[in-house]
């Protein structure tokens, strides 16, 4: 337990509690704007803002062509201020152009595409602009973790919550769905503004550096590629269901049981945040890694059995909360939480762990191929199973995808000049 003791107050020095708490505030301020633009915009339209938007998000990781992503893995190596400050006007400079050029792409492309939804093109235009400022913001974000100031990141995940509420319902109110994708727009933004002044940037630096060259570029690109892949792995059960049961309260009835699982990955992600410059820094250090290695294992082992534990004892309870009709899939319910174990214990830290030895490519070659087992298993286990056996899916290739990337980083960090 000592183990486990020495991790948690580690994460508390480092500002996780505020990283933690800001966690989670950030979703229940995002929850309440989605209900007020509900409540004010009539469904239909809303409808089109929200699918041009989806589309966004899949586009947003690679805004930049990922070069934040390789921002705060190349920054943590770096050993001074005035380097990491080079570093950050670089990505913000190449970045932005970057991303304009994407969201040329986007517009033109727009134009050539046969939307269902008649003002599906007009928001995808208008809605591209978030590139930049969302771009902005998470090198921003990646220049508070680099200084160590992890409760001014915190501070950013809520600033951006609660700008984005008082937006919703301001511009909502008075210009409906055109005012709901404007704030949209302005709360990356204004959030960027706010706090771009507690980065202490020299914008006159010239300092050139020899990091920035063809990996850097390369690191960045995987980095976000995966993140894309990812993304899809979660979603790909959702449209599968759709169209091999063609049955769309079997997608809602999906959607809503994964949703306590799904939301729960918040937890590794939280620590990772936290601590991804602390690991990263000392990634040589071979002591070091492998106490965090173990320290962490160990917390998410029984974080996981207790989750497993409270699932399957009282998972007909809980979903009887969400619904009545949802506690006959309380198995599936269960099979999903045993999925995310995998995510808990091995996929959370060893992907980033991966990630902090530079080798993001790796992540994205396993998120792929999970892809496509994906593609392939649900075409047999969902017509058979239901939406059991799209659980079943995705709870194998969570841990698949956990247990790829242990043995993946262990095998290359020993070829590592370790300390």
């Amino acid at each position: 337990m000592n183990l486990i003791t020495s991790y948690i107050s580690n994460f508390i020095s480092r500002k996780g509690s505020y990283v933690f708490l800001a966690t989670i505030f950030a979703r229940i301020f995002s929850f309440l704007a989605a209900w007020f633009a509900l409540k004010l915009i009539p469904n239909k339209e809303l409808g089109e803002v929200l699918f041009a938007y989806n589309i966004i998000i899949f586009i947003l990781p690679i805004s930049g062509l990922g070069l934040h992503q390789s921002f705060i893995r190349y920054g943590a190596l770096l050993k001074t201020t005035e380097e990491k400050n080079s570093l950050f006007l670089y990505v913000f400079k190449k970045g932005f152009w970057v991303s304009l050029v994407l969201i040329a792409i986007i517009s033109v492309s727009a134009f050539f595409i046969d939307f269902q939804f008649s003002n599906t093109k007009t928001y995808l235009i208008l809605l591209s602009f978030i590139i930049i400022p969302s771009f902005l913001l998470e090198i921003i974000k990646a220049q508070l973790r680099l200084s160590h100031n992890n409760k001014s990141f915190a501070y950013t995940e809520i600033a951006q919550s609660i700008i984005l509420l008082i937006t919703v319902i301001i511009l909502s109110y008075y210009f409906a769905e055109f005012g709901y994708a404007i704030a949209l727009l302005l709360s990356p933004l204004l959030t960027a503004l706010l706090f771009i002044n507690k980065i202490n940037i020299n914008f006159k630096l010239k300092t050139k550096l020899p990091i920035t060259d063809a990996t850097f570029w390369k690191y960045g690109f995987f980095a976000s590629l995966s993140n894309v892949v990812t993304q899809l792995l979660f979603v790909i059960d959702i449209l599968l269901i759709g169209y091999l049961l063609a049955d769309t309260e079997m997608v809602t009835n999906y959607r809503y049981i994964s949703l306590i699982p799904f939301s729960l990955l918040f937890l590794p992600r939280v620590f990772i945040a936290t601590d991804f410059v602390a690991f990263t820094e000392k990634i040589y250090d071979n002591m070091y890694i492998k106490k965090y290695m173990k320290s962490y294992m160990l917390l998410f082992l029984i974080v996981s059995i207790f989750l497993m534990f409270l699932s399957y004892f009282f998972g007909e309870f809980i979903l009887k909360l969400l619904d009545e009709k949802f506690v006959e899939y309380s198995t599936t319910f269960f099979i999903l939480m045993v999925g995310i174990s995998g995510i808990f214990m091995f996929r959370g830290l060893y992907g980033n762990l991966l990630s902090s030895i530079g080798k993001a490519h790796i992540n994205y070659y396993i998120a792929t191929i999970a892809l496509l087992l994906n593609i392939v298993s649900n075409y047999y286990l969902i017509p058979k199973y239901g939406i059991r056996g799209a659980a079943i899916t995705s709870a194998l290739l969570m841990w698949f995808t956990g247990i790829a990337s242990y043995v993946w980083f262990l095998y290359l960090y020993k070829k590592l000049p370790l300390k």
